[in-house]
């Protein structure tokens, strides 16, 4: 599975910007959805996570602002970023839980965006 994360730029504090997640490789395989961000010096922080089935959980900070979204049709995610404020700066990275068939086998993993910044000034 491999991911191609976009959206991010540079927006003013109260702006919006939607994030997209693109997935491709053995699609059918994932699980849960989540977009992690990192802020300039800080630890990479989950945001958000979506379920193949599309429950959603949020890291407090961000409840009522953010919505995270899939569409396994299409394989993608997106989080969608309203009331942004200056402390949203940072990367944002988009992963994706799977489970593949190697040999009859199961095997499980996790696979990464690249990343994409998100910057939050006037």
């Amino acid at each position: 599975v491999q991911l191609q994360a976009s959206g991010g730029g540079l927006v003013q504090p109260g702006g919006s910007l939607r994030l997209s997640c693109a997935a491709s490789g053995s699609t059918n395989g994932i699980n849960g959805m989540e977009w992690y961000r990192q802020a300039p010096g800080k630890h990479r922080e989950m945001v958000a996570t979506i379920t193949s089935g599309h429950s959603t959980n949020y890291i407090d900070s961000v409840k009522g602002r953010f919505t995270i979204s899939r569409d396994n049709a299409k394989s993608m995610a997106y989080l969608q970023m309203n009331s942004l404020k200056p402390e949203d700066t940072g990367v944002y990275y988009c992963a994706a839980d799977y489970i593949v068939f190697q040999e009859g086998t199961p095997v499980v993993g996790r696979a990464w965006g690249q990343g994409t910044l998100v910057t939050v000034s006037s």
